[in-house]
Formats: structure tokens, sequence, C-alpha cells
């Protein structure tokens, strides 16, 4: 079905691999139209619980975009080429289920903003981020102000964009882009063993995490009275009545996302 991904579902987790190694994984607008089709099978499919996105080989998560495409852009044609960016990460994003970036090498400009687009991330050791754009005479234009902003903070993200320095994976982990950093080997692992862990919780608690986590960092939206509102409606949930019995009858509670 896809050109520039491969899919994989295992226990309820679509596996999402960039597929394009002889290029370092660079994003390029085939691959932007693949991801917006995967990220609607994933809201979709009921048989999906969450998904990883990872980078083909041991060298690159996302090693950028594919600079090729960018020479005979208007600049009518690179506000619709960032728009189009936005919808897609903005998906991801906002997914009611959890979407993670499995890290496992270069996540440079596109990549990295995609990475940062996923509800968290894990690092390879080997993994290196950067927005490094103005090397190019351009700034980020996938969110990557933004997200990396929210991120790590209004001064390290501008040094780092102003720069186009690369973070270490333990200097992500330090500054607060990346949760977790492992061996390459357990990269995966680590990744399913946390989305396993939380498709025991309740799905709908876990989308109005999303939701509300979201509403924090949007300037449009208040978040305080969005967490009041997303609380208010777990107790329409039989979700909740049986997370409360099963805590009271101390066993494990069997949620059904209703």
């Amino acid at each position: 079905m896809y050109q520039t991904l491969s899919t994989q579902l295992d226990n309820n987790i679509l596996i999402v691999t960039i597929n394009r190694p002889e290029k370092m994984n660079a994003l390029n607008q085939q691959m932007m139209g693949e991801l917006g089709l995967v990220i609607d099978e994933i809201y979709r499919n009921k048989d999906i619980k969450g998904a990883i996105l990872t980078g083909a080989g041991e060298k690159a998560f996302v090693a950028g975009a594919d600079i090729s495409e960018f020479l005979t852009l208007s600049p009518k044609q690179g506000e619709e080429l960032a728009k189009s960016g936005h919808v897609v990460f903005q998906r991801i994003e906002y997914s009611p289920k959890p979407i993670i970036a499995a890290v496992n090498g270069f996540a440079l400009g596109g990549g990295c903003e995609l990475a940062m687009a996923c509800h968290f991330r894990l690092a390879s050791e080997n993994a290196k981020f950067g927005q490094p754009e103005v090397n190019l005479g351009l700034i980020p234009g996938y969110g990557g102000t933004q997200r990396l902003t929210q991120l790590i903070g209004k001064g390290k993200a501008t040094e780092l964009m102003m720069t186009g320095d690369m973070l270490t994976a333990a200097e992500a982990l330090a500054w607060g882009l990346v949760n977790h950093v492992v061996k390459q080997e357990e990269l995966l692992p680590k990744a399913m063993a946390i989305l396993q862990k939380i498709q025991t919780k309740a799905p709908l608690a876990v989308a109005r995490v999303v939701k509300c986590v979201n509403a924090a960092v949007d300037k449009d939206v208040d978040g305080w009275e969005t967490e009041i509102r997303e609380f208010a409606a777990c107790f329409a949930t039989k979700d909740l009545q049986e997370g409360a019995e099963a805590f009271i009858q101390k066993r494990q509670a069997n949620f059904k996302g209703e």
C-alpha cells in the first residue's frame, strides 16, 4: 500500500517505519501524503490501540527533508507545503490513541519536527536531534519553531535553531526532549512495553489526557476549563465504573473504551 513506509501490526500496536534508507529516510511530499494516510488508519482502525514511528536502518529516524524538492518552489508553494505539513503533524499530536517516536539515529529538520509531533519520544544512544534549517536559508516549517520552544524552553530552542547545532541523545534527555534513552536493540522493545502498559488503561481517559495536555499549550484554548470539562465527562463512562470497582475489589480493570 505504501511506497515510503512499511507497517506492521503487533499486539494492537502499529509499527510505522519510515522506509527510504538510501536517502536517510528523508521526508518528501510522497511520504507526507502517505503519513497522512497511515494516521487516518490509526484513527479509524479499532484494532490499532497505539502506534510507534521509527526509521529504517540504524543511522536515521528521518535525517531531514528532501532538499531537492525545495529548489523550484515559490513563496506560495512554500506556504502550501508548510500548511500541509502542519495538518499531518497536528493529526499526530491530537490523536486520541498514543503515537510515540522511537528515534533510532538522526532526527533533523522535518525529522525532528515529526518526532516532536508524537506524544513523546524514545531515543537510541546514537540518536541526534536538531533543526539545522538556517544552514539552508530556511526556518523550520512543520511546527518546529513552536514545538521545540514548548518542549525545551525559549532560550535553548532559539539557540538551537539559530546555530543549527545538534543535540546528542544524552543532551536531549537532559533537556526534556526525549523521555528515555536506550541501546539501539532495546529501542523498539522499550517502546512496545510502554504502549502495552498504556493499553491496560482506560482508552477514553487516555484520549482525554491527550486533549488536556494539548490544551495546556494552545493559546486559543482554556486548558483549565478543558480539564474540568473532560474530568466531568469521565463520569458518564462505563470505564470509570469498571475502574472504581476493580480498585475496590483489588483486581485488574477490564476497560472497554465505553
